[in-house]
């Protein structure tokens, strides 16, 4: 390891690190603008100058390796001084420069409080600019309904163009022209067409680019900042969600390198509008065809009528993308107290079998491990749509192998990125595969860590587990289940889902999943439907069936309802989710639900007691209790544990027979694909950008 002399105390650092990452390991902070972990090395700000030993003048920490630099003639490590007079002046006079057509807008500037030039111009900064001339005008430019612009105020870092063209891949925003005529731009003055575009407000370090929705709402010290967990698909990214009194103002993420990074979606970003829009904040009950406000003794007593004495069988529940652990723990319990085999977590209709092992509904390589992957092939996938910061994770390996990443898609052809080859349609390209019958069998074969990855239009058809049994024989096939390496993934866009299989939320012996309890309810063969916030499904085909909702929205399950139970939005309740990978995380409260409305765990225990099949639990600790007794995974926070292999190797053995018909598209509109985005005026607005862009570019998605 290189030896470093900083500020007069010798450092060992590690080989290959550029001088300002050195600082930062030895506790020496640096000033930075341009500079970001994340992003590629520009040197444009000059602010991280520091003095050298034996340089003439002094170098940008951000643009220099510890590798480059040479030791002293007397063959001391090479000296570097951070807080010498000629480090000091340097970093003033950028700082002075930067000012020069920077307005002092600080008191309106939404960026006040948040601001980097606003702390290190009082940290690094002169007391006083010499340069007397006007300050230059630039035109703010329009960059969609998520980021608003004062650009005058840029000082042409560039972290935003680098966001954009490396980690998003929707290079949309450029720097044109020299001088004092530089300018960034979008070039054709449209939105950002990318769903992490939002994320470059993070990162501008003046108030340039902010949050055009929470503009003028709040300043940063106004807010309670609450950690938490984003579940608008499944990846389970790090947010933290800012309230102030009774209502979430922002979303921003947290840093999290084994899911997230520091990137979050535009949707996790910008969802909070819906969390306030179209609530339901007290119980329901249909009379004479309308639904009519009622007490919560009435609601539940209408619901004890009809339940208490029906035949179990004739009850069924089924669980929505949003519901937590513990509401459907609840839900599950009180099914099984019921006689009720009937019970569904799978609303897409997917064939997930948590009895076959855990190994098959996960993904099994983990997010941050995409990293070491050299092939993938994606089945019925489009990751961009579904999750895209895991999208990013590909998109980040391929650029880690300079474009050499080979990437084959069996399914729709859609914009993923980055390169691809689009190997067929359906399932009979991924049957030549498993046989070996195609070229890209020999790529996945020749991998050292392929990686094969199944989305929701895979799984959520009737031949479902024909898909997933020929995914695994394509697995075990090529070596993807080796020693230390799982490269079968499944890829949820649901966020309750994997939670809801760990459970054994699925139907019992005999038991009907969502498209058999949907069916029943049509020919009336079923009295009563539990949906916990479940509103993917068909409504206008469940008959005269008696149905109870319980969510947190007015959304196509409350408008079908006989009874509604207002529940508890993500943000408002302290609950458990686990991800895609397996990985448990836990919610928290930032504010307090609407109205009358309640946790959802205690919904159900309300109801329980009143049809007297009371839950073995009355406190939140003992329901958890119970349900890590009934799911241990569910008690082992924040950590990745690898599924046993055996599981997907058992179920490559079965014989395939799937249909030839080819894998559709899950989300037909990104931006509203739940009840809270449905909800929320900013994922209209998003959505109807989207569409706008269709119809001027002649594409259908």
């Amino acid at each position: 390891m290189p030896k470093l002399i900083i500020d007069g105390n010798e450092h060992d650092v590690p080989d290959g690190i550029t001088l300002i990452q050195a600082c930062g390991l030895v506790g020496v902070e640096i000033p930075r603008f341009c500079f970001h972990e994340r992003l590629s090395i520009a040197g444009n700000c000059r602010m991280c100058l520091v003095e050298v030993v034996g340089m003439p003048k002094p170098i940008a920490s951000c643009a220099m390796s510890v590798s480059d630099l040479r030791p002293s003639p007397d063959g001391t490590p090479p000296t570097i001084n951070t807080k010498s007079e000629t480090t000091r002046r340097a970093q003033e006079g950028t700082m002075e420069f930067l000012l020069v057509n920077h307005p002092l807008d600080c008191p309106i500037c939404d960026q006040g409080g948040e601001c980097d030039l606003q702390d290190q111009a009082m940290a690094y900064g002169f007391n006083a600019g010499r340069f007397k001339d006007n300050k230059r005008a630039v035109e703010d430019k329009y960059l969609g309904p998520l980021i608003k612009t004062a650009m005058t105020r840029c000082i042409h870092c560039t972290r935003c163009v680098r966001f954009m063209t490396e980690v998003a891949g929707v290079p949309e925003l450029g720097l044109i022209g020299r001088g004092e005529d530089a300018e960034i731009t979008s070039y054709l003055e449209h939105g950002l067409h990318s769903n992490l575009s939002a994320n470059v407000v993070d990162l501008c370090p003046v108030g340039a680019l902010t949050s055009k929705p929470y503009a003028f709402q709040a300043r940063p010290w106004e807010l309670t900042k609450t950690p938490s967990i984003d579940i608008m698909d499944a990846v389970g990214s790090a947010i933290r969600v800012d309230s102030r009194g009774k209502e979430v103002l922002r979303i921003l993420p947290r840093i999290n390198d084994a899911v997230n990074e520091e990137w979050i979606s535009d949707k996790a970003r910008h969802v909070w509008d819906g969390l306030r829009s179209q609530r339901l904040d007290r119980p329901y009950i249909r009379k004479d065809g309308k639904l009519s406000p009622c007490s919560w003794d009435e609601a539940i007593a209408a619901i004890a009528e009809r339940v208490k004495g029906a035949d179990g069988a004739k009850f069924g529940a089924i669980a929505g993308d949003l519901a937590a652990a513990e509401e459907m723990f609840a839900l599950k319990t009180l099914a099984d107290q019921l006689g009720s085999p009937n019970i569904d977590c799978r609303q897409d209709g997917s064939k997930f079998d948590p009895g076959l092992g855990r190994a098959t509904y996960l993904f099994n390589t983990s997010i941050n491990r995409i990293e070491e992957a050299d092939a993938v092939l994606l089945v019925g996938s489009d990751p961009r749509v579904e999750a895209p910061v895991l999208n990013s994770r590909i998109r980040k390996r391929w650029k880690q192998l300079d474009g050499k990443l080979p990437v084959g898609l069996i399914g729709s052809d859609v914009d993923l990125t980055y390169p691809y080859v689009r190997l067929g349609a359906g399932p009979e390209t991924l049957a030549d595969i498993a046989n070996g019958k195609h070229d890209f069998a020999k790529t996945l074969t020749e991998a050292k860590k392929p990686m094969v990855i199944l989305g929701p239009p895979a799984m959520a058809r009737p031949d479902g587990y024909e898909i997933l049994s020929l995914a695994a024989k394509v697995a075990t096939g090529v070596g993807a289940l080796d020693d230390g390496w799982n490269g079968f993934n499944i890829l949820h866009a649901a966020a309750a889902r994997v939670a809801g299989l760990d459970l054994g939320f699925v139907p019992g012996k005999n038991g009907l999943g969502t498209t058999d309890m949907i069916a029943a309810a049509g020919r009336g063969d079923l009295d009563v439907l539990y949906l916990l916030g479940a509103d993917e499904i068909d409504m206008s085909a469940l008959g005269e069936t008696f149905v109870i909702y319980q969510g947190s929205h007015g959304d196509n399950g409350a408008h079908r309802a006989d009874v509604i139970l207002p529940g508890a939005a993500y943000t408002e309740k302290e609950s458990t989710y686990a991800n895609t990978e397996g990985r448990v995380q836990m919610t928290a409260r930032a504010i307090f639900p609407p109205g009358d409305a309640r946790e959802d765990w205690s919904i159900v225990k309300a109801v329980s007691d009143a049809i007297g099949k009371s839950l073995p639990f009355g406190t939140l600790q003992e329901l958890r209790g119970k349900m890590y007794a009934s799911a241990p995974q569910l008690a082992q926070l924040d950590t990745f544990g690898a599924a046993q292999e055996s599981s997907v190797a058992k179920m490559a053995e079965h014989a395939a027979k799937p249909s030839d018909e080819p894998f559709g598209i899950a989300i037909d509109d990104y931006y509203l694909t739940n009840a809270i985005a449905r909800a929320s005026a900013i994922m209209a607005s998003l959505s109807a950008m989207g569409a706008d862009a269709e119809k001027a570019t002649g594409t259908d998605g």
